[in-house]
């Protein structure tokens, strides 16, 4: 008996503190969060720490917890950088997809190669819908214009760290206007465009050629739809 008390002293402990719900199907465990929603949290300070082109601030918080009652107050540094989008270029018609090769610093740290194939992606402006941003950057990156535009998700980078929101999109184009580079001369962007059948684009995807959120997502996405193409932009 003590040690069916303990254990089912332990199985509350870990629903009052996790607040899962816990059940079985066909032989196998399932378990699904619960609703958060009702759940509060107080911002109780916030001080600037840095603003040049990203800013970084201090937030004190303090929070309602799963198992009830309040967190003491906690500081986070956060970083803002702002949000933004990223487009998927791809040519139906040609089964072609097309991605931007361009010099990353903050890839110098951990990556051999800082030169990173990605989206094409930018910054959200004020007063900018994310719809705008992601024509004006297909422009800038690309060389060429959109045809369409089909939302696939939003998501957040890093929300421990930082607030940044990213707004991702299938963008349709015509891969004969492709530039073969691009870029902003007064931004330092000096930009490659490579065009990938898009079997070739999922091969490069599962042997791990890709190491980015961004097109990592985008990739997975097409190929979980792609049996659906012929709806894309209807």
């Amino acid at each position: 008996m003590l040690g069916l008390r303990r254990r089912k002293s332990c199985l509350v402990a870990v629903y009052n503190f996790y607040r899962y719900f816990i059940f079985y199907s066909g032989g196998h465990l399932f378990v699904k969060l619960s609703d958060s929603s009702s759940l509060q949290y107080e911002l109780l300070a916030k001080k600037p720490l840095y603003s040049g082109f990203f800013k970084l601030n201090r937030y004190r918080f303090r929070q309602q917890l799963f198992a009830g009652g309040w967190s003491q107050t906690f500081e986070r540094e956060i970083f803002e950088r702002g949000h933004a989008v990223a487009v998927l270029l791809l040519d139906p018609d040609k089964e072609v997809i097309a991605l931007v090769e361009q010099f990353r610093p903050g890839a110098v740290a951990t990556e051999e190669n800082p030169w990173v194939l990605e989206l094409v992606a930018g910054m959200i402006e004020k007063d900018e819908l994310p719809e705008e941003v992601a024509k004006r950057e297909t422009i800038e990156e690309a060389g060429c214009e959109l045809l369409g535009l089909e939302k696939i998700c939003e998501y957040l980078v890093s929300p421990g760290g930082s607030t940044e929101r990213i707004w991702l999109y299938l963008g349709r184009v015509d891969s004969d206007k492709l530039s073969a580079n691009a870029g902003l001369l007064d931004e330092h962007e000096d930009i490659r465009i490579h065009q990938l059948s898009v079997e070739k684009a999922f091969e490069q995807l599962d042997a791990g050629q890709f190491n980015n959120a961004m097109i990592l997502i985008g990739l997975q996405w097409l190929r979980i739809n792609w049996p659906k193409k012929a709806q894309f932009w209807r």
